[in-house]
């Protein structure tokens, strides 16, 4: 196991996240446990310099994001949420989780504790959502008389169906962790004892991959929303699965089985 520190770990961004990396997985923890780990100006100023610092390493390919107890993230900060005026102070509300939308690294949340509003929208922006037994979606705008916000229609009706988001956003319907799995909003429901060990053991498998093949097939897999016939499938996975054949991960393999044949013969 290898483990190295980050410029955060050492006290940067106010405390509002710590990282961590081991064995090639980052773990962002969001650190603001007293106010639930709400997003605020200071969490997504740490949460965009994190990712960006992560993303600038050589010993980093995925990312696992969770909340310090007992919360993953539950929203936005309703103080800074009523001083947005414009459509561009909105945008501020929601920078943190699309610096992570945008990562081109693998990422998964871990998702402990309740997740609400702007929190739902932050392990939404992840590729993939693991839920800890205690987890809660809340969506919450219906609640308190406010539109969704920051794509958050979009990426649940993206990640499950129209009738799953209309119950969780229309209806305010609220779902744990074993009710998100069974629905599609998360790959799987674990208990929260083993959450962040399963979501970092998960994520250590595209970690090890070739790193730029990794980046490639997300960003393959990403654009397949776009494409609406077999042609076009076929024609977008060309250029990186070329790209891919001279790459030193599968050369390397293909000597090695090469010579595990001839040794058999």
């Amino acid at each position: 196991m290898t483990r190295s520190a980050s410029v955060s770990e050492t006290g940067n961004n106010d405390g509002m996240i710590t990282l961590d990396v081991v064995d090639r997985v980052a773990t962002i923890t969001l650190n603001d446990p007293g106010r639930r780990n709400i997003v605020s100006a200071a969490l997504n100023a740490a949460v965009v310099e994190g990712m960006n610092e992560l993303e600038s390493r050589d010993d980093v390919g995925a990312i696992v994001v969770t909340g310090a107890d007992p919360a993953f993230c539950a929203g936005a900060d309703l103080d800074d949420l009523a001083a947005c005026d414009t459509e561009d102070k909105l945008r501020t509300i929601y920078s943190g989780f699309l610096r992570l939308a945008d990562s081109p690294l693998p990422t998964i949340a871990a998702v402990n504790g309740a997740a609400v509003g702007a929190g739902l929208n932050l392990a939404l922006a992840c590729d993939v959502i693991l839920a800890g037994e205690s987890a809660k979606f809340d969506t919450r705008f219906l609640q308190i008389g406010l539109h969704p916000g920051g794509g958050n229609t979009w990426r649940l009706r993206r990640i499950t169906d129209l009738q799953t988001t209309m119950a969780l956003v229309l209806f305010g319907e609220v779902v744990d962790g074993a009710r998100a799995a069974e629905i599609g909003l998360a790959w799987k429901c674990v208990p929260d004892t083993e959450l962040l060990a399963v979501a970092q053991a998960m994520a250590a498998k595209a970690a090890a991959g070739p790193t730029e093949v990794v980046r490639s097939m997300k960003a393959t897999i990403l654009a397949n929303d776009a494409i609406t016939n077999s042609d076009d499938a076929v024609s977008a996975e060309l250029g990186p699965q070329l790209a891919s054949l001279s790459g030193d991960a599968f050369v390397e393999l293909l000597a090695k089985l090469r010579a595990q044949i001839a040794s058999k013969s």
